[in-house]
């Protein structure tokens, strides 16, 4: 997750539903990276519950195996996320990629990726679009750093991909959505594969995937923001290292 330990996150603002555009009033801009970026509109607030996504894949990778499903909060307007095979097609594509996870183990840490349908029985883990007011919720992902993020909740097994970072993407990023999508999905992915939160190893270099880039690449900045969840105090040091965007395990490919 972008915001905490692995059992929780922070997501976007709470509302009572329908769709927002509005950029919400924050820090200084010129520093403060966390906040939302002004874009698209999202729903708020959908019903609380998936959809499994039809379509399913081969595995991709060799090592340990994993499965998946893509899920879909009901009631999202599917115009902000251009519908469900759109995200479908983007969580396949970025998983089965040399440079994603079944690219970036040795040995016994080599995995092995499947998106799998609604009929297979108790996938590992699933990659589900919520929109913020779910993914805020205590038993998903929770609040602890106001700021919007996504999260893996390893006791529901759900990947938490947060609807308004999908839209709106993260101020790192430049406005490279497609990059920041990508980021997201690995990152959370990581934690589902049971990785932690990391910093920046060194001034100017690309950012580790588990580093929580929807929060910013400065070590510092992330630091600051991680003294409002217990979870990660330690997760990063403040060294006074930035890095650059990076959404990848295995950039080289």
């Amino acid at each position: 997750r972008d915001g905490g330990g692995r059992a929780q996150a922070q997501s976007a603002n709470a509302g009572d539903g329908g769709q927002v555009s509005e950029q919400p009033a924050n820090a200084d801009p010129s520093t403060d990276t966390a906040r939302l970026p002004s874009g698209g509109a999202f729903t708020q607030a959908g019903k609380g519950h998936w959809h499994v996504v039809a379509g399913s894949g081969p595995a991709v990778g060799s090592g340990k195996a994993y499965t998946y499903t893509v899920e879909v909060e009901d009631g999202i307007d599917p115009a902000s996320y251009g519908g469900d095979d759109a995200f479908a097609h983007m969580v396949q594509q970025t998983l089965a990629d040399p440079r994603s996870w079944v690219g970036a183990g040795v040995g016994s840490h080599k995995v092995s990726l499947r998106r799998v349908d609604a009929s297979y029985p108790n996938p590992s883990f699933r990659v589900s679009l919520t929109t913020p007011a779910t993914d805020r919720r205590g038993d998903l992902c929770g609040y602890q750093v106001r700021y919007e993020s996504s999260c893996y909740n390893p006791s529901a097994g759900r990947v938490v991909i947060d609807l308004a970072r999908w839209v709106r993407g993260a101020i790192a990023f430049e406005g490279d959505l497609g990059l920041y999508r990508q980021y997201a999905i690995n990152h959370e992915v990581g934690h589902a594969l049971g990785n932690e939160h990391v910093g920046c190893p060194a001034n100017g270099a690309l950012a580790p995937v588990m580093m929580q880039q929807s929060f910013g690449v400065s070590d510092d900045y992330v630091w600051r923001l991680n003294q409002a969840d217990p979870s990660n105090r330690t997760a990063v040091a403040k060294d006074g290292k930035t890095c650059r965007p990076n959404a990848w395990p295995n950039p080289t490919g």
